[in-house]
């Protein structure tokens, strides 16, 4: 299957489930497909038809849109250089978590969830470590959980405290337990880095402006492989920012970013070198460089883009 099919069906899928879906996004070299919402699900997706192909600063950069977007990544793909992704079953690649489009459907169409995990050593399943608290508190000794688990004592203590266990010693403990243990995966978890360092302003287009709006305020995050390229944050507003030239990527770029607004419930802002013959388009607000240059109060420039980016 090709990607552009693979694209395909992840959209259906999502769009059959009710999620609010991107277009694709015909451009080259961007770090993610396709963007999915469905109340408070945020999903933020790459596909690729071999994972192998996902490289890390491709990750760095959902990282950074998920975080500022309070969204999840998620990479959806077919096969690996070990071959076929397989049903059911959560892969990760620099922390960002990997399904087939099998099992996205079975998740979200059918409502059955996996199980299963992929990590160094194999394939793990998670345990509830309350219950297994609980059990061996009630008499079950520690011992004997091992020796039934086929495991160490520390292993069994470290279950109770959220490790992944083997498959095959999570069914004997639910065997000899004779309770369910083993917990549905969600996909779509993600944590955010408590340890990420700030970014530096550097994009490959001018970032004079990004760092003007970081002078008079904003929480820049530059996202380089994206359709905008910044996410602009502020008490009152988070702002898909992005730097165009050229009256036919300026349009371009101005759509792309409102439709993308729209699904994740932000406004968008392309600052340009000269102004076109509108403030907006669709509901993107457009501002010259000159003009912000001007500008030097947060609130002076969340009050215009919300002028000019709401429809009239």
């Amino acid at each position: 299957m090709s990607r552009e099919e693979l694209i395909d069906t992840t959209r259906a899928i999502l769009a059959k489930a009710g999620f609010d879906v991107s277009s694709v996004l015909n451009l080259r070299s961007i770090c993610f497909d396709i963007v999915g919402k469905k109340d408070d699900s945020l999903l933020i997706i790459k596909v690729l038809t071999n994972i192998d192909a996902f490289s890390r600063s491709n990750a760095d950069e959902m990282k950074i849109l998920a975080d500022a977007l309070g969204a999840n990544p998620l990479l959806v793909g077919d096969n690996s250089s070990s071959g076929p992704l397989e049903e059911g079953i959560i892969y990760s690649r620099f922390k960002i978590p990997i399904i087939s489009n099998k099992t996205l459907a079975e998740h979200l169409l059918e409502e059955v969830p996996p199980f299963i995990f992929a990590a160094p050593g194999g394939f793990y399943v998670r345990i509830s470590g309350d219950t297994l608290r609980d059990l061996r508190e009630g008499g079950v000794s520690l011992g004997t959980l091992a020796e039934t688990a086929g495991v160490s004592r520390r292993t069994i203590q470290m279950y109770e405290t959220g490790m992944g266990a083997m498959i095959d010693a999570a069914l004997r403990l639910e065997e000899f337990l004779k309770v369910p243990l083993i917990e549905p995966l969600n996909p779509f978890e993600y944590k955010p880095d408590a340890n990420k360092k700030d970014c530096p302003l550097k994009t490959d287009v001018d970032s004079q402006p990004l760092n003007h709006m970081a002078g008079i305020g904003f929480v820049v995050s530059p996202v380089v492989k994206s359709p905008f390229e910044a996410v602009s944050q502020s008490p009152k507003m988070t702002l898909l920012t992005g730097i165009g030239s050229g009256e036919e990527k300026i349009v371009q770029k101005a759509l792309i970013a409102a439709e993308i607004a729209r699904i994740v419930g932000r406004r968008s802002l392309l600052i340009v070198e000269k102004m076109p013959s509108s403030d907006r388009i669709d509901t993107t607000a457009i501002i010259s460089k000159e003009e912000l240059s001007r500008i030097d109060d947060q609130s002076q420039l969340t009050d215009i883009v919300m002028s000019r980016s709401t429809k009239r």
